[in-house]
Order: C-alpha cells, then sequence, then structure tokens
C-alpha cells in the first residue's frame, strides 16, 4: 500500500529545500554580477560615487619588498560560465605586481575534461579557464602546467606564459648547465612556433577534477576539433578536494522506497552486496552509495528491462537529500561483441522525433545538419525520444557554456554571438520538426538502440550496418589488456569474441518495458529534472 502522508511530508521538504535555494540563488545574482553590468552602473552614476564602487580595495603585505601594499578583488561572473573573485595585487614601493583568480562558487558534481586542436590562428584567442585544481597539457610537447594558481586568459596567453618561465634564466643555463639549456631551447622554439602559427595543428587539454576550468567553444568546430568529457571522481580525487576520505565507509541513509510498485532493498542482503540477490527483469532494487557530487550517503535505484528486439538493460537513478544531486542513467549488459554498430536514422517529420532512442555512454553521436556531435563519455547513457535527446543536447550546451537567448553575452564578439543564434536556431527547427534531419550513432560496443516502427521488418529509415573497431577504441575500451578466460595451463588469455544472434522471441510480448522502467525510476526521484530531458 502506498504511504501518502509519507508523501506527502517528502513533498513539503521537497518545496521548503526549492524555496531556499532560490533564495541562495537570488543573493547570489545580486552579489555576482557580469562585468558589463559593473561598467554601466559606473557609467550611469558618477565613478566617485561611495555607492557605485565595484572592485575592492585591501592593503596588505607585499611578499616582495615586505612593505604594504594594495589588494584589488572584483565579484563577478563569466556569462554562461561560473562566479569568480578576480584579484590584483601591486606595490608601490617594488613594483611588484601579481594577479590571480578565485572561483567563489561550489565544486561541481562532476569532473571535466576539455580538448581543443588548434588548428588556425584564431584558435589562439579562445578564451581559457584554469582553476587552482586543474592541470593543462599541451600535447604535442608532452608538457604540463601543474596544479597552482587559478588563471583567466586565452590559448596565447597560456603559451606566452610558459615560454616566459622557459626563456627565464636560459643564459646562466647555458654557460652553467649546457646540457639542460639545450633540451628547455628545444622547448623554447616549439613553443615561438606554436605561437606565430607555423607549428599547427597541436593540442591543448586541460582537466580539472572539480569540474570549474574551461576552453572556449566555436560552433563551426568540426569533429575531433573541440571536446568536452565530464567524469566521476575516484576516492582520491574526492580525498584532494577535501570532499571526503578515501576510505568512507558506505552508508544507506535511511532510505525507504514509496511508491505503487515493487521494490526490493539490497541493504538487506548479506554486506550490503549483490552477493545471493536474483535480479529480476521488471523489479525494482535500492541500495545505498556514496553521492558523486558530494561523497556523502545516498541512494541508487535500479531496474532491469527488456527492450523489444534488443537486449536486456539496467536503468539506474541516484537521489542524494544532502547536495541534491540527481542523475539517471542506462547501462546495458551481455557479452562484448565482435563488432561495433552504426545506426542511420533518417527523421522526416514530426512522428520521427517520438522514437525511442538509447544512447549509450560508449556512443559518439552525430547529427550533420545541426552541425552537433556527441562524443563518447559525453552525457553517460541516456534513453529518451529523439526530441528529447536533442532538447537535453540544446539545454545543456545553454546552461554550462553560452546562452546567447539571455542578451548579455558581455564576453562575445558580435560574429561569434551571431553564429550562435544560427546555431540554436538549426537546432530549435530539428526539435519542432520544421526540418529533415540523419541521427549517426557509431558505438564500438554495439550498445545504442533506435525503435523501429516496422520491427521485426526492416525499417526504410533505419540503416545499421557492423564495423571493425579500430586498435585506438579498443585500447580505451579496455579490450586490448582484457584477459578473463582460462586456457589448458590455468592461465588467463584474452577476451576472445564471437558473435551472437538475438533470438526475437524473447522479445516478443514486451511492450513498451524500458519506458514503464524509465517511468517508474520518475516516480522514486519526483521533480528530477534530470531525469527526463522531456
Amino acid at each position: 500500500m502506498t504511504d501518502f502522508r509519507g508523501m506527502a511530508v517528502l513533498e513539503d521538504k521537497e518545496q521548503a529545500r526549492r524555496t531556499a535555494q532560490e533564495e541562495r540563488d537570488q543573493q547570489r545574482e545580486k552579489l555576482f554580477l557580469p562585468v558589463g553590468s559593473h561598467v554601466t552602473d559606473v557609467e550611469g552614476v558618477g565613478s566617485e560615487d561611495e555607492g557605485t564602487r565595484v572592485v575592492d580595495e585591501i592593503e596588505s603585505l607585499c611578499v616582495n619588498c615586505e612593505e604594504n601594499g594594495t589588494s584589488r578583488m572584483l565579484l563577478t561572473n563569466i556569462p554562461y560560465f561560473r562566479e569568480i573573485i578576480i584579484s590584483s595585487f601591486s606595490c608601490d614601493h617594488c613594483h611588484y605586481m601579481n594577479t590571480g583568480i578565485e572561483f567563489a562558487g561550489e565544486i561541481q558534481t562532476h569532473g571535466a575534461r576539455y580538448k581543443l586542436k588548434v588548428e588556425e590562428t584564431a584558435d589562439l584567442q579562445r578564451q581559457l579557464i584554469k582553476s587552482d585544481t586543474a592541470t593543462v597539457r599541451i600535447e604535442d610537447i608532452d608538457l604540463e602546467i601543474p596544479k597552482g594558481r587559478g588563471r583567466l586568459s586565452n590559448v596565447e596567453g597560456f603559451l606566452s606564459e610558459v615560454l616566459n618561465n622557459l626563456e627565464q634564466d636560459q643564459a646562466q643555463r647555458k654557460k652553467k648547465q649546457p646540457e639542460l639549456y639545450e633540451k628547455l631551447e628545444v622547448l623554447v622554439q616549439k613553443l615561438i612556433k606554436m605561437m606565430n602559427g607555423s607549428a599547427m595543428p597541436f593540442t591543448v587539454t586541460v582537466d580539472d577534477v572539480a569540474g570549474n576550468s574551461w576552453i572556449e567553444p566555436s560552433p563551426l568546430d568540426k569533429a575531433g576539433r573541440y571536446t568536452r568529457t565530464e567524469y566521476q571522481r575516484n576516492p582520491e580525487q574526492n580525498a584532494s578536494l577535501g570532499l571526503a576520505t578515501s576510505d568512507m565507509p558506505l552508508e544507506n541513509n535511511g532510505v525507504t522506497p514509496i511508491g505503487p510498485i515493487e521494490v526490493t532493498s539490497l541493504a538487506e542482503a548479506e554486506n550490503n552486496s549483490m552477493d545471493g540477490v536474483d535480479i529480476l527483469e521488471g523489479k525494482m532494487y535500492t541500495m545505498p552509495c556514496n553521492c558523486p557530487g558530494c561523497t556523502k550517503p545516498a541512494a541508487m535505484n535500479m531496474q532491469m528491462v527488456n527492450i523489444p528486439f534488443f537486449k536486456q538493460v539496467i536503468i539506474t537513478a541516484v537521489i542524494c537529500t544532502y547536495c541534491d544531486y540527481r542523475t539517471n542513467e542506462v547501462k546495458t549488459g551481455g557479452e562484448i561483441p565482435e563488432l561495433g554498430r552504426r545506426i542511420t536514422l533518417a527523421v522526416n517529420d514530426a512522428e520521427d522525433l517520438k522514437r525511442d532512442i538509447l544512447k549509450s555512454e560508449t556512443c559518439y553521436l552525430r547529427v550533420p545538419e545541426c552541425n552537433v556531435e556527441v562524443q563518447p563519455g559525453t552525457m553517460g547513457g541516456r534513453f529518451t525520444t529523439v526530441e528529447g535527446l536533442l532538447t537535453q543536447m540544446r539545454d545543456d550546451l545553454r546552461s554550462s557554456i553560452f546562452d546567447t537567448s539571455k542578451g548579455s553575452g558581455d564576453s562575445m564578439t558580435k560574429e561569434t554571438k551571431g553564429s550562435w543564434d544560427a546555431f540554436f536556431a538549426t537546432l530549435n527547427k530539428a526539435i519542432v520538426g520544421d526540418m529533415r534531419f540523419t541521427v549517426i550513432m557509431e558505438d564500438p560496443l554495439a550498445s545504442s538502440y533506435v525503435q523501429s516502427f516496422f520491427a521485426p521488418d526492416p525499417d526504410p529509415q533505419i540503416e545499421e550496418e557492423e564495423y571493425e573497431r579500430t586498435v585506438e577504441e579498443e585500447e580505451d575500451l579496455g579490450l586490448t589488456d582484457m584477459r578473463t578466460h582460462q586456457n589448458a595451463d590455468g592461465e588467463y588469455v584474452k577476451e576472445e569474441f564471437h558473435r551472437t544472434e538475438t533470438d526475437d522471441s524473447e522479445n516478443n510480448g514486451v511492450e513498451d518495458g524500458l519506458s514503464t522502467a524509465a517511468a517508474d525510476l520518475t516516480l522514486e526521484s519526483s521533480n528530477d529534472k534530470g531525469t527526463n530531458p522531456q
């Protein structure tokens, strides 16, 4: 029987939490304004007016001459990125100067990795934000800028800083350490060529476990030129951020699933593990876990369902009552196939937008007509409709990178803003069904799926083909070093893949199983914006 009283209490708590969060967001928006807003306020009133001061000045000790200097701090936000504190120090006695950037926002729920292939001089002007928890690498010369002082600049600015640091004291090294001088001089010359455009292309990557770094994208980026990947932090990375210790135990957080569906708690199993528990199709299971965002105890709901004419999958949803982290993913099971699969769907009308689509976390997705590409590892595994997937991609891009609909855009040139406006306009036309387009999914594990309107007969709008995985894909998936089978001598040997044909008869009579399971999980995490892209 459903506990309606308990549901009402949870709804009241949820509403109170949302109200408190809205109040905090409003206070933050008043405190952290875009730089353009600060400039407008100062221009509208005399700069001598005490009420219009936007930069805070503090007298502080100079670390160079130990006299008193002046520190200046500006609380602002980078449009469509995050709140930051820009600081500078100057000393009138020894003329020492320094600048820095600190993040005033929260640590993100996932780490972030950016990769930019610099192919032309214009790419050197792309904005680059490095937090104090990020590392920046120039892959072509194997040079790394370690974690340290945060900085806001562009790609050229970071190259220039590295170049200046390497050139410093080179004259003394040439006399005292000629071997070290020669090695550094090779890097110096390569950096000079990169900055003047004669050593392109080269690749710059930024890896931030706190998720607070960024490289500016462009709507004209083609395949492989710009990638952004989010990843879950491991216990050691969480400990380095001060979120938790690496030996924090799992707790069940007192989670009691509610709803009219049949629920089995894995927490009742011995040692809170899967040992001795049979995962049955159609049943929901709840087990304790640690939140990927704050590492505090959370609950994971999971259910195994069977997609008609495809395979069994497991839908999971994580809910954290501490930091409000919520997410859902779809994990495919079964053996690893010998070949990858490429699926091409022709979307001709609004009816095709209603097709179910499963994008696994290993899938590379493209929509050529909209200039949209989703790299493997981005968005995780998602089950939705074609319309829902496009909507989620659009909303994620707007919220995490740009949102030209709000109109501030003081960090963008007029040409760049126009390009993003055109990009979003094309994507919106595809979402509402005003244009024909193609969805291409390449999955090296053949774990992605598009609903066929003619199953089990072939669908004229869906093309499927198998392909050989590349060596790079094999390495990324960990298949190259996989040793899971024992030979006659008892030694573990490499996995041998054997293709199998799916027995369609096993799927007969299963209608909309995945949609039902997704609805059940949504019931468990009501008001969850991330659970259903639509």
